[in-house]
């Protein structure tokens, strides 16, 4: 059997492990089946069986996804997915030895996200009532998004996954399930409330259909809105707006965590409406805006 032939099936051996065993999400699972094919294309001309596969080999091709530009935060998800595939393999017997436990993960840069500031985000806002002919159908269904999004801080794959029987309006609450199926009460804001409650009477009672399921946010044929749709309406919106940085659902959410520390808010309490698993993932937000920083330690610090 060939090391493809091979590989391609003990791929679909593991990817089924981490279904059954590890309850990752379908991005995640996805991701490391992408990673673990680029892996498999590197190799597959420098050995003949797994057991072939060594350290320098695996340390070649982290090299290469380095050469390439690749960011160190993606060479750490590549590098955990090949430890993960090695160490399934060791399990089953597939390998006697582990080749890939001496990979260490890459020091991640800093990486400070786009952050938008009070004033851009109320333009952004304002833009699908300003300019409803730039979705003359559906401007309130897009309306109601962008308030969602930065009323919770909500992944793009939470917002699309939504559906109607969660939402806890009355008593301010959504019902979120994040990565690894995990679940989070997350609070709205009245105004985001308010406009997908619009939403909601208005435009999505003339979108539903046998296809829309619970799901909240709807497309005009009454399917659930892809990722791509909603990156494509909050992209379109922010130029509409005249943001010159680039813009996507993940800005929401970096602002809406921002925004939060900056008013006041205590990490543990971001940390929890993010759906973060460690608090570490929610520090790089004071790292941020260091002039905020610096004038609130000039303004109450003893000696500033």
């Amino acid at each position: 059997m060939s090391l493809i032939t091979s590989f391609d099936r003990q791929l679909k051996h593991f990817l089924h492990h981490l279904r059954l065993e590890r309850n990752l999400s379908e991005n995640t699972k996805l991701s490391y089946q992408n990673d673990l094919r680029r892996y498999l294309a590197f190799i597959q001309d420098r050995v003949q069986t797994f057991e072939g596969i060594d350290f320098t080999l695996i340390r070649g091709f982290i090299r290469e996804l380095s050469a390439i530009g690749m960011e160190p935060s993606s060479i750490s998800r590549n590098i955990s997915a090949i430890r993960s595939f090695h160490k399934y393999l060791l399990a089953e017997k597939i390998i006697s030895k582990n080749a890939s436990e001496e990979i260490t993960l890459p020091k991640s840069a800093q990486y400070l996200p786009t952050v938008l500031n009070i004033r851009e985000i109320e333009r952004l806002l304002a833009m699908p009532v300003k300019h409803p002919e730039q979705n003359p159908k559906l401007w309130l269904r897009d309306k109601a998004i962008l308030e969602l999004l930065y009323a919770t801080g909500m992944r793009v794959s939470e917002t699309v996954e939504l559906k109607q029987e969660n939402l806890y309006f009355d008593a301010g609450f959504a019902r979120v399930f994040g990565k690894g199926s995990k679940e989070r009460l997350v609070p709205v804001g009245h105004s985001a409330i308010e406009w997908v409650t619009k939403y909601q009477i208005e435009a999505r009672v003339a979108l539903v259909n046998h296809q829309s399921e619970d799901y909240l946010f709807l497309n005009s044929r009454g399917k659930k809105l892809t990722r791509m749709s909603v990156y494509n309406i909050v992209r379109d919106y922010a130029r509409l707006a005249d943001i010159e940085l680039p813009v996507s659902p993940h800005t929401l959410r970096h602002s809406f965590a921002t925004h939060l520390l900056e008013g006041g808010a205590d990490l543990r309490s971001v940390q929890e409406m993010l759906g973060h698993r460690s608090i570490k993932a929610t520090q790089i937000y004071t790292h941020i805006d260091r002039g905020y920083l610096k004038e609130v330690h000039k303004t109450f610090h003893p000696r500033g």
